[in-house]
């Protein structure tokens, strides 16, 4: 049944409409534990009936408010929050939004292959017979070996978003690191405007993986959020007879998590696991963190290589000014030395008579030489008192 379930594809799944007036309606898809999807499109209150679910944890979903990655425990459901996965998890489904976008297609899929469970296709078989004592303990172990329907369905979701991220980090390389080597190679506007826009990508991608990153760790760190998402457990709580009476059940009726669950009220009046065990949920949560950490490191990585190029670009720049600067003195040095040979050519053309040019050619012969050499020797000067003072090469 799981596997026929499993085949309907996205389009041919069964339509719900919910219309009302004044009310905005938005498109969901309810994946349940036979992994079979059914399309919803209703307004906000209908999932808050559906779910029991308050308003301001239901706002968190609104992909028109900016609300960052958040993986929230309630009494009965999981919100979840993760950059195009927005989700609410109960013990027998998923509510998906938006499941006609590009990006939450293919988790659509992934559920619905991975949710159903093979060996609960035994729900039926000996719910009439009387359960022997020594099948009790059976009963007991096979349900806590079990792996929950929301830890799959939360799984699958990580799995999406940290391989989501992952890919656009890679992306994000491949561009990168040959826009920085042509860089290097070759400064124009044209490649500096392309890397800004690189670095740009990639500030807002280091700010999504980090919000994943900070959810994930802050998880880890509190094992009270962690004992929130069990929602089987807790719910296995409200229907053992050691249970507060009175507790109001929102869930829809299943044959599979129902029988399993009288089976063990009968087999146990203590749940199996304590409240304060969440290790199987730690060691689900520090796989997928150390795989957003690690696609943070890349871009840490990416980050410290562009660094380095913008150093290195500048000191190639550094470098063009000192050169500029030195030809600007080595220009400004031969200035100087020319207007002191035309100030001496300039004096000595003016029209002023003067007693010792007359018969005595050879004299401007000496004013020639001597103003060359003047101008020489200043020139001379300059660039030696340049370099001692290390203003330009040796």
């Amino acid at each position: 049944m799981a596997r026929e379930a499993n085949s309907v594809p996205l389009a041919e799944t069964q339509v719900v409409s919910s219309k009302k007036k004044n009310a905005v309606t938005t498109s969901w898809i309810s994946i349940d534990t036979k992994g079979r999807g059914v399309i919803l499109d209703v307004d906000k209150y209908a999932i808050m009936r559906r779910v029991q679910i308050h308003a301001r944890d239901l706002r968190i979903l609104d992909p028109m408010l900016s609300y960052p990655s958040t993986i929230l425990g309630r009494e009965k459901v999981i919100v979840l929050n993760l950059e195009h996965i927005k989700a609410i998890i109960t013990a027998e489904e998923v509510l998906l939004r938006d499941p006609y976008d590009e990006n939450v297609i293919p988790i659509v899929a992934e559920l619905k292959r991975r949710l159903p469970q093979d060996n609960l296709t035994r729900q039926g078989q000996g719910e009439e017979e009387e359960e022997q004592p020594g099948a009790q303990n059976d009963i007991v172990n096979e349900i806590e070996n079990e792996f929950p329907f929301e830890f799959r369905a939360l799984e699958v979701a990580l799995e999406a978003i940290c391989s989501f991220l992952d890919a656009r980090t890679r992306e994000l390389e491949i561009d990168t690191y040959p826009a920085l080597d042509e860089l290097t190679s070759k400064i124009s506007s044209r490649n500096l405007d392309r890397i800004r826009k690189l670095k740009s990508a990639m500030t807002r991608l280091t700010n999504r993986v980090q919000k994943v990153r900070d959810e994930l760790e802050q998880l880890l760190d509190d094992d009270d959020d962690m004992a929130d998402l069990y929602l089987s457990r807790k719910l296995a709580g409200a229907c053992s007879p050691v249970s507060s009476s009175g507790v109001p059940n929102f869930y829809p009726s299943s044959p599979t998590i129902g029988s399993m669950l009288s089976r063990t009220s009968r087999a146990s009046a203590v749940t199996v696991h304590e409240d304060s065990d969440v290790e199987e949920l730690e060691m689900l949560f520090e796989a997928y963190f150390m795989q957003i950490d690690s696609t943070l490191n890349k871009l840490t990585t990416l980050r410290e290589y562009i660094d380095d190029t913008e150093d290195y670009i500048n000191i190639q720049l550094d470098n063009h000014r000192n050169q500029l600067i030195q030809l600007e003195l080595l220009v400004s040095s031969g200035t100087v030395c020319l207007s002191i040979y035309s100030l001496v050519a300039a004096i000595f053309g003016m029209n002023i008579p003067y007693t010792w040019n007359d018969g005595h050619g050879y004299v401007f012969k000496w004013v020639v030489i001597l103003t060359g050499l003047l101008c020489t020797s200043t020139f001379t000067s300059i660039m030696s008192y340049a370099r001692h003072k290390g203003l330009i090469g040796s």
